[in-house]
């Protein structure tokens, strides 16, 4: 994409934020609180109710990901940081369980958890750009080591199921898979 810029997402970046993933909050008004809330949380919660435990956490800080931009237009999300800051990623019978060497409470083992693409900018190779910036950025935060839990194929190369990316990038950024515990989505992890 021409002109990409990325950044990590700060309570600056907010309006930004809330822009990319539109009034319902992508993927079916997830607002990026499936991995960060118990299930019947997150299910009690409306859309306003799960866009403002999101917001808070931004203006928390540390920054819960990086922001993408074509231009001055918001264009991808990308979740990462530490396993601990998105509790349910690290449960037990998930494909994304923490192996013992790589436990979630260890600070220097981060997690990419999910992807969002404004849907024009789907297909044009920002998901590899996102990741290499995140591997920067980690990097840069004192992680040891990146993992995350892709997929293998989804219906279409463009398919918002790919919200977890798609293993083929993680493989070409250097990424090894490390454990499988579930067809299709295998664990794999960066060490930096």
């Amino acid at each position: 994409m021409d002109h990409l810029q990325i950044h990590p997402l700060t309570a600056d970046r907010i309006a930004d934020f809330t822009a990319l993933f539109g009034p319902q909050g992508a993927c079916y008004g997830c607002w990026c609180t499936y991995f960060r809330l118990p299930p019947k949380l997150r299910q009690a919660l409306d859309g306003d109710g799960k866009r403002d435990h999101m917001l808070a956490r931004i203006a928390a800080g540390p920054p819960p990901g990086l922001l993408a931009y074509g231009g001055d237009l918001p264009v991808g999300w990308m979740q990462i940081g530490p396993r601990a800051d998105v509790p349910q990623w690290n449960n037990p019978n998930r494909s994304s369980t923490p192996l013992p060497d790589a436990p979630a409470d260890d600070p220097g083992v981060w997690a990419i958890s999910c992807f969002f693409f404004r849907s024009k900018a789907r297909g044009q190779g920002l998901s590899t750009a996102m990741l290499a910036a995140g591997v920067a950025h980690a990097r840069a935060n004192g992680a040891r080591l990146i993992e995350a839990s892709p997929m293998d194929r989804a219906r279409q190369s463009k398919s918002i199921g790919l919200f977890v990316g798609s293993t083929s990038t993680f493989l070409r950024a250097g990424f090894a898979e490390v454990a499988c515990r579930k067809e299709g989505r295998p664990l794999v992890r960066l060490v930096l």
